[in-house]
């Protein structure tokens, strides 16, 4: 079981107790401070997150070395309320020296077919598109 608490703080800022992390959830504009992210976004993090320690550890299995990776998430919302996501829009950049992109592929087909949770959960309501970018180091000769 997850439990997470929740206190309001002020306007429209809210704690959230994560085990033993303290979230600050906030809204922008006049009725919040921007003081923390705001929960849609948190949902976007959630999957970045989900699915990026999935890809990460399914590459350590693989032995796939890369040097870098991150995630761009973009997400559109619909007009009326309430206000969800229509389309989430996933990219996946690997850095590294020649990069196994046949195994990277796969790496991030399973978490996004078998493993993320999140993303399971997400893709209920909204499509979630992803790519995959690759960018090759060169090798860096020691003279």
């Amino acid at each position: 079981m997850h439990k997470v608490k929740t206190v309001w703080k002020d306007k429209m800022a809210f704690d959230s107790q994560i085990d033993n992390h303290t979230l600050r959830i906030d809204a922008n504009g006049l009725m919040g401070d921007d003081s923390g992210p705001s929960p849609k976004k948190l949902l976007l993090s959630a999957l970045a997150g989900c699915t990026g320690m999935d890809v990460v550890a399914l590459l350590k299995k693989m032995r796939v070395d890369i040097t870098g990776f991150e995630m761009d998430i973009e997400a559109d919302l619909t007009n009326e309320h309430p206000k969800v996501y229509s389309e989430i829009r996933l990219v996946y950049r690997f850095w590294g020296n020649d990069l196994k992109k046949d195994k990277i592929e796969k790496a991030v087909k399973l978490s996004q077919d078998k493993y993320c949770g999140v993303s399971t959960m997400l893709k209920k309501n909204s499509p979630i598109p992803y790519s995959i970018e690759y960018v090759e180091e060169a090798i860096k000769e020691v003279v």
